[in-house]
C-alpha cells in the first residue's frame, strides 16, 4: 500500500470519528458522600458557573448502582457520566469536571496537554488516595461554603 492511500484511509477514519463525537449537555458527578473531601469539591463547583447542567449523585446509594452499577470505578473513583453515556473516571472526570465551569474550562484544557497531563494526573492520584485524610481536616460544619481546618 502506497503512503498517500493509506493517509487518506486514516484520514477518513478520523473525520468518521469526529462525526460521532458528541459534546454533553449535562453531567452526572457520582461522588463519595461519606468523604468530606468530595463533599468539599461538590459545594464549590456548585457555587461556580458551568456551561451544562452538573447533577450529583452519591455513588453509594441506590440509584446510582441501579443506574451505573456496571461501572467498574463506582465507589472506588471519581466517576463522571454524560447524558449520552460517556464515562470518566479519575484524573479524566477531574478534567471533566473543570471543562463543565466557565471559569476554569481554559484550565482543563492546559491540565489535559502534554506538557501538564502528567503533573495533573498524578496531582488528583495523590489527592484521590488521601481523600479520607484530607477530608477528615475539614470540619463537618461546611453550609455556607466556607470549612475551616479542623486541628
Amino acid at each position: 500500500m502506497d503512503a498517500t492511500r493509506w493517509i487518506g484511509e486514516v484520514e477518513e477514519r478520523v473525520d468518521d470519528r469526529l462525526a460521532e463525537a458528541r459534546v454533553p449537555g449535562a453531567l452526572t458527578v457520582l461522588y463519595d458522600p461519606t468523604c468530606g473531601l468530595c463533599r468539599r469539591c461538590r459545594a464549590w463547583m456548585e457555587r461556580q458557573r458551568s456551561f451544562l447542567r452538573v447533577s450529583w449523585l452519591a455513588c453509594t446509594g441506590e440509584e446510582a448502582r441501579k443506574a451505573y452499577g456496571d461501572i467498574p470505578w463506582l465507589e472506588d473513583e471519581l466517576v463522571v457520566v454524560g447524558d449520552g453515556g460517556e464515562v470518566w473516571a479519575g484524573p479524566a472526570a477531574f478534567l471533566v469536571c473543570l471543562w463543565a465551569l466557565v471559569d476554569w474550562r481554559e484550565w482543563s484544557f492546559r491540565l489535559a496537554g502534554p506538557a501538564f497531563a502528567p503533573l495533573a494526573e498524578r496531582f488528583f492520584l495523590y489527592l484521590s488516595s488521601r481523600r479520607r485524610s484530607i477530608g477528615r481536616l475539614f470540619d463537618q460544619q461546611c453550609a455556607d461554603g466556607s470549612c475551616r481546618i479542623g486541628r
